[in-house]
């Protein structure tokens, strides 16, 4: 683990933080940890939105819906 220090934090922003974190029932440090791994993670590009753009820029397609017809199977939780 590492140790991260932030200085002149503003104090707005730091009582604005501890709210958050009573808000979420969680320390402060531990917001902050949440709100960094929170942007940290985000993907580059959300696959299924640049999927849709690309369908959308060549007129959509059309996909047939198969007609079920098969009962459902039984599932042995056992």
């Amino acid at each position: 683990m590492s140790t991260l220090t932030i200085r002149q934090l503003d104090e707005r922003i730091h009582a604005r933080l501890r709210g958050r974190a009573a808000k979420h029932g969680r320390s402060v440090e531990a917001e902050v940890r949440a709100i960094l791994d929170a942007a940290v993670d985000l993907p580059e590009e959300n696959i299924l939105l640049a999927l849709h753009a690309a369908v959308v820029g060549v007129g959509g397609v059309d996909l047939p819906t198969p007609v079920r017809t098969d009962q459902p199977r039984s599932v042995d939780l056992s």
